[in-house]
Order: C-alpha cells, then structure tokens, then sequence
C-alpha cells in the first residue's frame, strides 16, 4: 500500500535540537533519539520504551481514560494531578467531612479510600499493523466502504493476537488514517485514593489563573494501585494488595534550572496540527466564539451560586471545572493563533505545497486538495457550529436537557426493541441518580435561562421547571415505572420533556445527520492532504496527531515575553502565593499552616538553592489535553515535576505548535514532596519513594 510506504519518508531526515511533536515511544530510535540527545537527554530509546525489559513506559499509566498518571513507588503509589482525581476527591466529600476544603491524607493502607469505576492502564507493548488493517483498502472504494474494511481487519487483528487472559488490545490510527498501530494493554480497576491537599492549594488560583503564568499551584493527588496475589488486575476486593510496578520513577531533590532538559511522557488527547489555514480560520473565527459565548454565560450562574453556598459549591466544583477549562481555553487559543500570525503563516505553507507539486509533477493528482478544502468549509461552518452548540446545551451545561436527552435516547431504544426495557430503564435510571447526586434545580434554571437563547433565540419556556418531574429523582424515577405503553405515555406528558423533544429530534434528523455527511467528507480529503504533504514535501518533520495514545514530548525549561516589555522567567515561589493570598476568597485563599510553613521558612530539604521554595515551572514540550499529570522526566529519567496546564496564549499548540510562545505549565516535584511531609505530615508516603540527587 501507499500509506505503509509513505512513513519511510519522514524517519530519517536528520536531527538537530528540534522541539515540538508527540512521538510514538516504539519508534525512538534514530531521530528522536539524537534530538533528545542534542537537548541534553542522556536517556536511550531503550530506557524510554523496551518491551523485553523494564523501561520508563512501564511507569506510565492512563488514569481513567483522560489523563495521565505516575507510578513513583515500589508499591503501586501513583501521581496525577488533583483536577484529574477532583472527582474521586468529590464523591468521598460531604460537609461533615469536606475533603474538597480540607484535603485528605490515608495514614495507612485501610484508610486509603475505593473509587468505583476508576481505573489506570499501562501499555504492554506497541505493534505497526498498518498492511493488515489497510489490507483490501483501494481508492476506488466510498470513504464508508474502506473504513467498514479497516474496522473489520483490525478487529480480526485483534482475535488473533497474541497477549494474556487478562490483557487487553486496541488499533488506533495515526497520520490520519496512512498508519495503524496495534496496543496491548493492562488495565486495573482496583486505585484507592491516597492524599490529595486542600483546594486552597490543589486548585489555587482556579478560573483567574487556568492557562497563565506565573501560576502558584499545587495540582497534584496521590492513589494507589491495588491487584490480586498474584499481582495481576482485579476488582476491589479488600483481599488485594499493592501492585508490585514494573518500573517506576525516583523523584530528584535538585530541582530544575533555565535550559534544563524536560520529557513529558503521557497520553495526549487530541490535536489537529496538519489542518489547513481555512480550518484554523473556521475554529477561532467562526466555531470557538459561539461555544465560548454560551460557556461563559453557564459560568456566571454557577459562579455566583458557588459563592452564595457552600452546599453549592461542593456539588458543583467539579462541574464548574470542567465548564470553565475549556471556555478559557478556546479565549487563550484564539489569543494565540492571532499573536503568532498561524493562518496567514499556514497560507505561506501551502503555498510551498503548492510549488511542491508542481516540481514533482503531483498537480493532476493533489492540487485540487486546496480548492476542496475551501468550498468544504463553506459549507460545513455552519452545521458544525449549530452541532457543537446543541452539545454544549443538552450535554454540558444545562443538566435538565441532559435529562431530556437521555430519556429520548431510552424511547428510542425501548421503541425500536420493547424486550430490552428493564436494561434501559436500569440504564437511564443510573443516569439520572448520577446526575442528582449534585444537582441543584434553581442553579440549572439559573442555566438554563441563560444557555438557551444561545441555542435557540424564540424557544426558551423556564416554566417547564415549575410541571416537570426531572428536577425531583423520586418523581424522575418514577416516569420509569411500569410497561412500555405507560412508560411512554408518563414521559412524553412531561412538561420538560414534551420541550426538549422536538430539539432533540431535529438534532438526530437534520443536524448530526448533515454533520457526520460533511465531516465525512473533510476527514477523507484531510487523509489524502497528509498523504500529499509527505509525498511532496518528504523533507518536512512530521508527527502523528494526538490521538489519547502514549506519546514522548521533549523540550527545555524555558521562560518566555507574552508581551511587548513583558518576561516571565521560567519558575514561581511560594512567595507569589503569599502575594496573591486573599483571606476567605475561594481562588486565592491559603491554609493557616501553609501560612506558617512559610513564615517560618520550613522548607525542610525541599527548598531551592536560593533558600525559596519552589512551586510551578514552565517548558517548551508540546503538550494538550490528557498530558494533564504526566510525569515531567529529567535528562536521566526522574521526576521533576507534574504537567497540568499550558500558557494561555501556548493553547493554539493544538494546531499550531510554536517553541517561541508555547510553554507547558508544571508542578515542581520539590513543592509536592513539601506539601505531603511538612504540610500533611504523611511521611510514610515520602518513605515509600526513591529521592535521588541526580545532579550530585
């Protein structure tokens, strides 16, 4: 095939100290290899990725399918950040015991807490299976023909591989969809919160800092795997014990200077780095400012609420998380794409293309890739917005639409097989008790109120609020009792309901229908565009878009100028924390002992050589979403730090990675070590580690 030819391309063209990509830790050797080196790495491709012998990837886990964790002990302690276990953190909280306020700190193996439904999972090893998946593929075939053919391949691929009872396989696409690649993976079931600190401290700073720098954050939180005797995975069971890790990471005391060597090593989620310029400009024009317009007026509710109440506060923080990360994000993202000139820099790109096809004689096959791309947008721009804002509604932040939603999806499905109805009614019951655990009705009117003149100006009725039996879980429960007829009848006499459908149905009929045609479209014309760039221009450096697999990202500790006359050097102290203190203020309050600590100057054997204890610092690895508490390596392979967020203007990265403004965002490993002996007084976790003096 083609595709599988068009990869020798791009892996030997020579290295220098290049920074940017998110690299497959299988394939290392060669040029990444000698980039790492150039930057100062001393770290072999076989320390990063060795399916034979222990290496770094062993350490490195994928916490519950959207971010990444640390394996820094002998007995299965893992590290991530405090927003990724926020909710675990959350479920444990109530008033008598706000854990949210106060943190929390196991003493011992029996006070570490259970979380139903969280998981980690490690990758055993990594497979190139791009002739058996795109085997049969021809031009020739409508883009549903060829993909039916490569999810049938891959899933014969996957009966015949060869692993143990209790792992599992997935085939994931890269360089969309010209390379495939089989993952065999282990994922344990049994993680057990450990210690997390205090939102003072975990989330200081909250909406007012996310995505800036210089940020004073301790994001971080501590679990631990648990598995069988036999140290295999299992559900919980108090009979398990702590996982015995193939490898995991010793955590340096030396701390980090400008120009260190950096390697975020993680799962990143998503990002779109080959787009053409009429994309980027559809996203930050046109898609971004809708879906920001509707999150921020979500926010202005809740916000307000939060402050009013504490019992508020305690059920929404993890919603107003999630709702405010990437409201501020797409803000940062469109920032940075117009401050790095991105599109019109891409325009000059694809003029090269252009050239390059040309001079190869490619026009009759490429050259109308451009062209397509334009009168594609053309046509997509507006069901794409229209989706996206249905989404952002019935999905995100309005939760009695989400209600309406889910009970349509239970029609639809009790409609089209009756058999099935106690399954569904189990289903949307769950549905509902989850929803309810934190959910206040005159918060979600407040919502509601504001959200949905976004969506649709001319159908906005908040009286449904008053006649609807969704906002009482008895009431909501109780439309679910009974046969088919009268489950049916119950449900579409509901006043919310009764709304909500009509919506719904055009959202299924008309608008995802027309999106799923038009995105079709774009995704196959974008497939033949990475095919073309790398036949055209074999000399470029490419690297497969994230796409929530295991990834190497190298760089520097680096500062960086936002702004004309404005410097932000590369590392934050527990100095600016007191600078920013406001007593009794949800951001930026600090705990009386942190207080003390500080003023006494207790730092222990955690302070910098300055004598300042160190506490955030920033870097030039390209990082997204699901990096979020990836372990950040030095030149040898220990922990430094803990990533958690990017520079505000550094969020364009998904697109349009640039080593000038880009910068990632992390938690200094001194500080986490601080917080858990001097502030927490949980030493037996620092006993459990391995500190090394790497620089010494």
């Amino acid at each position: 095939m083609k595709y599988f030819k068009l990869f020798i391309l791009f892996i030997c063209i020579q290295a220098t100290a290049q920074q940017g990509g998110m690299w497959i830790p299988s394939l290392l050797e060669g040029m990444n290899e000698a980039e790492i080196t150039s930057l100062g790495g001393k770290l072999s491709a076989k320390d990063i990725y060795d399916v034979n012998q222990s290496s770094l990837k062993d350490a490195i886990a994928h916490f519950n399918g959207g971010c990444t964790s640390e394996v820094i002990s002998p007995k299965g302690l893992i590290l991530t950040n405090h927003h990724c276990g926020f909710s675990q953190i959350q479920s444990h909280s109530s008033l008598e015991n706000d854990y949210l306020k106060n943190g929390f700190w196991a003493m011992d193996y029996d006070e570490e807490l259970p979380n139903e439904g969280l998981f980690v999972e490690f990758i055993v090893r990594i497979e190139d299976v791009t002739s058996q998946v795109l085997a049969g593929v021809t031009k020739n075939m409508t883009e549903k023909e060829k993909q039916s053919l490569i999810d049938k391949n891959s899933n014969t691929l996957q009966t015949k591989v060869e692993k143990e009872s209790w792992q599992d396989t997935k085939v994931k696409s890269f360089y969309n969809g010209n390379q495939y690649f089989l993952f065999v993976t282990e994922r344990f079931d049994d993680v057990r919160l450990v210690g997390a600190p205090p939102s003072s401290i975990g989330k200081f700073g909250s909406d007012t800092d996310n995505w800036v720098f210089p940020r004073h954050t301790g994001d971080f939180s501590i679990f631990r795997i648990y598995a069988d005797k036999n140290n295999r995975p299992a559900k919980y069971s108090k009979d398990n014990v702590p996982y015995k890790p193939k490898h995991f990471l010793p955590v340096s005391l030396d701390g980090i200077e400008e120009n260190d060597f950096t390697m975020v090593f993680g799962f990143p989620g998503k990002t779109e780095e080959y787009l053409p310029a009429v994309a980027i400009e559809h996203i930050t024009q046109e898609f971004n400012p809708s879906n920001i317009a509707i999150r921020e007026a979500a926010l202005g509710v809740i916000n307000a609420n939060m402050k009013a109440s504490d019992e508020v506060r305690i059920k929404y923080a993890a919603k107003q998380a999630s709702i405010a990360n990437y409201w501020k994000k797409w803000v940062g993202e469109n920032l940075g794409i117009e401050k790095s000139n991105a599109i019109a820099k891409r325009r000059a790109f694809e003029e090269k293309f252009k050239k390059a096809l040309k001079k190869k004689d490619l026009e009759d096959e490429y050259g109308h890739i451009l062209t397509d791309f334009e009168s594609q947008y053309e046509s997509f721009a507006d069901v794409n917005i229209m989706r996206r804002n249905f989404i952002e509604v019935f999905l995100t932040t309005n939760e009695l639409m989400q209600m309406t939603f889910r009970s349509y999806q239970f029609e639809q499905t009790i409609a089209r097989n009756p058999s099935v109805l106690e399954k569904a009614k189990a289903s949307i019951e769950g549905t509902l008790k989850k929803i309810h655990k934190n959910y206040d009705a005159n918060v979600d009117k407040g919502i509601f109120e504001v959200v949905m003149p976004l969506y649709k100006k001319d159908h906005v009725n908040a009286s449904i609020y008053e006649h609807t039996a969704f906002t009482n879980l008895d009431q909501a429960l109780a439309l679910f009792d009974g046969s088919v007829e009268e489950v049916l009848q119950k449900l579409n006499s509901d006043a919310a309901y009764a709304y909500a459908k009509p919506i719904i149905q055009e959202f299924y009929s008309k608008i995802n229908p027309e999106f799923e045609e038009k995105n079709l479209a774009i995704s196959a014309l974008q497939t033949e565009y990475m095919t073309a760039l790398m036949t055209a221009l074999p000399d470029e450096r490419y690297f497969p878009d994230a796409n929530s697999t295991l990834r190497v990202t190298y760089g520097k500790v680096k500062g960086y100028a936002p702004r004309d006359a404005v410097y932000y050097n590369h590392i934050s102290y527990l100095d600016g924390i007191m600078e920013k203190y406001v007593p009794g203020d949800y951001e930026f309050d600090v705990p009386e002992k942190l207080i003390e600590l500080y003023n006494n100057k207790d730092f222990g054997k955690y302070a910098d050589n300055n004598g300042k204890m160190p506490v955030c610092f920033i870097g030039t690895n390209h990082t997204t979403g699901g990096n979020s508490g990836s372990p950040v390596l030095d030149a040898y392979g220990n922990l430094i730090g803990l990533n958690f967020d990017r520079v505000w203007e550094g969020t364009m990265s998904d697109m349009n990675y640039d080593p000038d403004i880009c910068r990632n965002i992390m938690v200094d490993a001194r500080y986490v070590l601080f917080i858990v002996d001097k502030y927490a007084n949980a030493k037996r976790l620092i006993k459990e580690m391995k500190l090394v003096h790497p620089k010494k």
